[in-house]
């Protein structure tokens, strides 16, 4: 298991230093200034690289960007409207750019107008840490009483959509324009954000778009550059949905094991893979990540490591960022999972053995309070996974007492 971080570039507030610091061994990054759609030109991904390279001091940092997260596909792609042709060209344009840089590893992902929804940034946990939350009910008032979207009650069981009723009465006008922000926010170093009105403009663009109609497009788009790809000796791998359940009445076609089995088999190319997220999987009950790992592990090119708190039983439900080792997935089965994996390919004579994994998410703990760290990356919060992520590893990979001569876990 390949050991990385996730840095958004000169703008993050964990610096180039601070990875290094950290004894990771790789990087994994995004031109987030480049518009989906555009072609990420060879100046721009080799000035990533340098700004990886060098440490404030101006010396060698010894770290390589190794995994690209994210090469954004567009919303043309997704729903196969105005200038999608163009922009596949211009993602595989982007794709031969960053081979000839000796990049390998494209994460992307394919949900619909927003890349990742949280109704809360800074949740208070007991400890006195803070993370990420989902809240249903908060998320309901947005859908139905602030965005005002027609019909959203009925995507809501009564329970919630009473309760919803009964909160928004209440809230102040200030906590509804900040879980507004909380949910339309983007991604942190993203190219923009959105407005009510961008959301109501994208949803409407999505009428009469099927999870089928957008499986459909997806398999189009993984037909034309997961060819290239495999010539190139690159490597894709999906992002599940986040969370992994529809949202504002649009599809959602990449939340189960059952959903990644449709797609690679579709189009059975090894090339066309997975980026395994524990957290974002996890927040379903009837995802079991172990199992998803031992059955597809094959076709994971990529690994998120992050946990979740599930706070029902639902599948639609509330949740929030947990510690690395303390929520839902059982974090040691899974590594174990990882650890066979990449001994099967070394026997079998894969290139790629070593799987790059990071560290996803993690609390705000410690120094994190006073560094207005990005929601969800805290340096602390994940130096501390990273720490107990590594802790397993050293066991399960040991040369005597490891899952390769041991096979009890």
């Amino acid at each position: 298991m390949r050991q990385t971080w996730r840095w958004f570039g000169p703008k993050d507030l964990c610096s180039v230093d601070d990875m290094r610091q950290a004894g990771v061994e790789g990087v994994v990054s995004a031109l987030h200034h480049v518009q989906p759609g555009e072609v990420w030109t060879p100046s721009e991904i080799d000035r990533r690289q340098r700004e990886i390279a060098t440490m404030s001091d101006g010396s060698a940092s010894t770290l390589k960007w190794e995994v690209v997260e994210s090469l954004p596909v567009s919303e043309h792609v997704k729903k196969q409207k105005g200038a999608w042709r163009s922009h596949i060209e211009a993602w595989k344009a982007s794709m031969r750019n960053l081979h000839d840089a000796g990049i390998r590893v494209i994460c992307y992902n394919f949900m619909p107008v927003l890349d990742w929804t949280r109704t809360d940034l800074r949740y208070r946990v007991p400890t006195g840490a803070t993370c990420m939350r989902f809240d249903i009910m908060d998320f309901a008032i947005f859908d139905i009483h602030i965005l005002g979207r027609p019909n959203a009650a009925a995507d809501f069981s009564e329970a919630v959509v009473d309760a919803a009723a009964r909160r928004a009465s209440i809230m102040a006008d200030d906590r509804k324009v900040g879980l507004m922000r909380n949910i339309i926010s983007g991604l942190p170093g993203g190219a923009a954000t959105l407005s009510l009105d961008d959301v109501r403009a994208h949803l409407a663009e999505y009428d009469g778009i099927s999870a089928e109609s957008l499986r459909r497009n997806l398999i189009d788009f993984l037909e034309e550059v997961s060819p290239l790809a495999q010539t190139l000796g690159m490597r894709l791998c999906c992002h599940p949905d986040d969370p992994p359940f529809p949202l504002l009445g649009l599809p959602r076609i990449v939340s189960t094991e059952a959903d990644y089995e449709a797609v690679m088999q579709a189009v059975d190319i090894p090339a066309n893979g997975i980026t395994l997220c524990s957290g974002s999987l996890g927040a379903r009950p009837d995802n079991d990540l172990p199992g998803m790992m031992n059955r597809l592990g094959h076709r994971v090119h990529f690994l998120h490591l992050r946990n979740v708190r599930r706070e029902s039983s639902a599948v639609i439900g509330s949740f929030h960022e947990d510690e690395h080792l303390a929520g839902e997935t059982d974090m040691v089965a899974l590594i174990a999972a990882v650890v066979r994996e990449e001994v099967r390919r070394r026997a079998a004579g894969r290139e790629d053995t070593s799987i790059p994994f990071r560290p996803d998410h993690g609390q705000d703990i410690l120094d994190d309070h006073g560094r207005r760290t990005q929601p969800g990356y805290p340096t602390i919060g994940r130096l501390k996974g990273l720490a107990e992520l590594r802790g397993i590893m050293k066991a399960l990979e040991h040369p005597k007492e490891g899952v390769s001569n041991v096979e009890r876990i």
